[in-house]
């Protein structure tokens, strides 16, 4: 599997992917808004198809997609979610 970053990084960090979950049944997933119009509509799509098949989902939303979400957000996220997706839409 190749990532791709996109910042303008002049030397990107070496990064690895994490696990797959082995099951969603069960599974916290996170749900990251940028704060991007229709992101949201998006993610309720995305929540609905998760919760059926057993996901329990949890909402977040960053102040602006034009910064990074701030550390207590990310700190929230990481604590508390098995796996997170982010939402991008205009």
């Amino acid at each position: 599997m190749e990532l791709l970053d996109p910042t303008s990084e002049a030397m990107p960090e070496g990064r690895q992917p994490l696990p797959r979950l082995s099951q969603i049944d069960g599974a916290v997933i996170g749900l990251l808004d940028i704060s991007k119009p229709k992101g949201n509509v998006f993610l309720d799509r995305i929540e609905a198809l998760l919760n059926e098949q057993g996901a329990i989902t949890k909402r977040f939303r960053k102040p602006t997609f034009t910064r990074v979400a701030p550390d207590a957000l990310r700190q929230e996220i990481a604590g508390s979610c098995d796996a997170v997706l982010e939402a991008l839409a205009d």
